[in-house]
């Protein structure tokens, strides 16, 4: 994840200035409720947009440098909401639960069996009733490098049993990718 951390000391395509507009979405139509941990959190936009909406918000990513920046904006807009440096493989070190999870482009860099740990640690943190909302790269995006494409059969599959598919609707990832806008899926998942 070194990789992750150096794109920070520029501005990796994926690091937009807003929330994703999908994220924003779920904000605004009630689904995401309660406190929120956003794994993978890059800078913190998707946080901070949540916290300035009333939600207690922790925000975690691997990369120090994205984690620094993430707390800065925080501040400047004096902001509450927790950011840690901390892998998103060990969530139950937390130490709390949540109501939400939301995940703006993490899953799609997990290998298989990352997956699995992942979608364990992920049952450990969420209260029961508490939904996973994720973003990822989706197949119906032609090769051409970034991430891995997900498919619909892969998230069923990791999410299968303790879980509930409330839907998989396909969108488009915000970045600066000159301009093109990959497609993606937005997931919502209820552990049950």
């Amino acid at each position: 994840m070194g990789w992750f951390n150096e794109a920070y000391r520029g501005t990796p395509p994926w690091d937009i200035g807003h929330p994703q507009g999908e994220i924003v979405r779920l904000a605004q139509s009630g689904e995401i409720r309660g406190a929120v941990l956003d794994v993978g959190c890059g800078t913190g936009e998707n946080s901070l947009f949540l916290a300035a909406e009333g939600h207690e918000v922790w925000g975690i990513d691997s990369a120090p440098l994205a984690i620094e920046k993430a707390r800065l904006k925080a501040k400047d807009r004096r902001l509450n909401a927790k950011f840690l440096v901390h892998g998103a493989l060990d969530l139950p070190s937390i130490g709390r639960k949540f109501d939400s999870v939301i995940d703006s482009g993490l899953f799609h860099v997990l290998s298989d069996e990352e997956r699995e740990v992942f979608a364990r640690g992920l049952a450990r943190v969420l209260r029961p009733g508490g939904t996973y909302f994720m973003l990822c790269f989706s197949d119906k995006e032609p090769d051409g490098g970034g991430p891995r494409r997900i498919t619909q059969a892969e998230i069923r599959q990791t999410f299968g049993g303790g879980w509930r598919i409330n839907y998989i609707r396909e969108t488009r990832f915000e970045a600066s990718f000159n301009g093109h806008l990959p497609m993606a899926y937005i997931a919502s998942i209820t552990r049950i």
